[in-house]
């Protein structure tokens, strides 16, 4: 590596704050969802994350119970894909970060292509030297 590209790592990560990691865990999040990568988007959340997806009927307090969850929403109607469109993030502290938006689901059911589209909620906090999701909301778009 030379003198320059290792400088320009070094300034890369002296200016990337707490927004800019949090989102790094979203493009993780969205890549693990559209691979459908069960462990991958299971390992971004805290073990203590609190968590409400689409289709919960409670919260869920347990990784297992987020396991469970993403072992029913990505091994089915395959392929799938997750887009975070319009959202904002709002630095809470420099270990919590908020972001909120609108997202697009897509998949394929009985072999014909739907999407959804809904409001979603991550809060992304450092947990000793990690950035994991700590709360997940997602719900239905309203008609």
């Amino acid at each position: 590596m030379s003198a320059s590209a290792f400088l320009a790592t070094l300034s890369t990560v002296a200016i990337a704050g707490p927004k800019e990691e949090a989102l790094q865990v979203l493009e993780k999040w969205t890549k693990a969802f559209t691979d459908s990568d069960v462990d991958g988007i299971v390992r971004l959340y805290a073990p203590d994350a609190l968590f409400l997806g689409t289709g919960s009927k409670t919260v869920v307090v347990k990784p297992e119970g987020i396991r469970t969850y993403f072992e029913n929403a990505l091994l089915n109607n395959r392929p799938r894909s997750a887009t975070l469109g319009d959202y904002v993030p709002m630095t809470l502290s420099d270990t919590a970060v908020v972001i909120t938006g609108l997202d697009t689901v897509t998949g394929v059911r009985d072999e014909k292509p739907f999407s959804a589209v809904g409001r979603v909620t991550f809060v992304v906090a450092k947990r000793d030297s990690d950035w994991l999701i700590v709360h997940f909301h997602r719900s239905a778009m309203p008609n």
